[in-house]
């Protein structure tokens, strides 16, 4: 069975991760229409698709041959295609803004509950080969976490570069994907996060926080510490790519880990050192479309996609309410 999907807008992954994707899972996939604010870009998209070009995303989640739509793009339209989508009745897969606050969201939830539909976030880091494998790790060799270091060093953007419709902090993202990158492996919901943030302007460009994992039942409790921050300048060249510290390093009960998404994977154990590298394994992009494949046609619902945004949401307004009343904060 071919799910007959649209698309609406073509971000930055596209070429990387989505494009590539949709070509390899051709026989689970077949693209009918494209939607962009950048009207070359859907034209080409489209052509190579053998799709049609839409003028509006109402125009394409009416279509009686679209089974679902791809959002890939933050755009000015916020949620409007998702709100479309659930009045049509169409799946949404969603790579748009992930800054879903917990209280505003809550009438989205319930337009995507009464639809029906299948709806699934994108989450590229709990995909990434190298993430998979060390949750394999984690049940056979390695044993519980821990403790955990997260730190991402990203681009820096002067505020008159960024558009309009890209959150006002550009950590947010990040952050948020940290937060839910820790709450996977772990396995369970942190109990406590204290945080900092440390700026010369505002947004802050440096944010870092604690979360504590309380023990359950026989596994043991775990820190995790999250840190991100654009405080190399976009003059310095060749800094940003100077040494970029491991997406995650993690000790667990019987070994260490260090993870370089998306494929490179270190541990050591009492044996001594082992090198993994998963070029060969699915990509991130065909690990999240098997996913949303799976969700659309399965007969069980999943709504769990939105509960860990929304929950990875809450974790970072209770840290930037720690930042600013300098206390730890209980969460609920």
């Amino acid at each position: 069975m071919k799910l007959r999907i649209g698309l609406i807008g073509l971000g930055d992954s596209w070429q990387t991760r989505h494009r590539p994707a949709i070509r390899m899972l051709q026989d689970r996939f077949d693209v009918r229409a494209v939607y962009s604010p950048v009207a070359k870009l859907a034209e080409n998209a489209a052509a190579e698709f053998q799709a049609d070009p839409v003028d509006g995303y109402r125009a394409m989640v009416a279509r009686c041959d679209i089974d679902a739509v791809m959002v890939l793009q933050n755009s000015w339209l916020g949620w409007l295609p998702m709100l479309a989508a659930c009045e049509a009745g169409k799946a949404i897969y969603w790579a748009g803004d992930l800054d879903f606050d917990p209280a505003e969201a809550q009438p989205i939830r319930e337009a995507i509950d009464r639809s029906g539909i299948a709806f699934m976030t994108e989450l590229p880091k709990r995909f990434a080969p190298a993430t998979l494998r060390l949750k394999e790790l984690i049940a056979t060799r390695l044993g519980p976490p821990q403790l955990v270091f997260c730190h991402r060093r990203v681009q820096h953007e002067s505020n008159h570069s960024k558009p309009k419709c890209v959150a006002d902090n550009p950590l947010h993202q990040e952050l948020l994907e940290l937060i839910d990158l820790c709450r996977y492996v772990v396995g369970r919901e942190p109990a406590t996060v204290v945080a900092t943030g440390v700026s010369q302007t505002v947004p802050a460009d440096y944010e870092s926080m604690s979360l504590r994992f309380d023990a359950h039942e026989s596994q043991p409790a775990v820190t995790a510490q999250i840190s991100c921050g654009s405080y190399i300048r976009p003059t310095w060249h060749e800094a940003i790519g100077f040494r970029p510290p491991s997406a995650m390093q993690i000790c667990c009960e019987r070994g260490v880990a260090f993870l370089d998404l998306p494929t490179s994977l270190v541990w050591f154990d009492d044996a001594g050192r082992h090198l993994e590298s998963l070029e060969t394994e699915l990509s991130v992009g065909q690990q999240l479309l098997t996913q949303f494949y799976r969700a659309v046609t399965s007969l069980v619902r999943n709504m769990s996609d939105l509960d860990d945004v929304c929950r990875s949401a809450a974790i970072l307004a209770a840290a930037r309410e720690s930042s600013r009343d300098g206390r730890r904060i209980e969460l609920a």
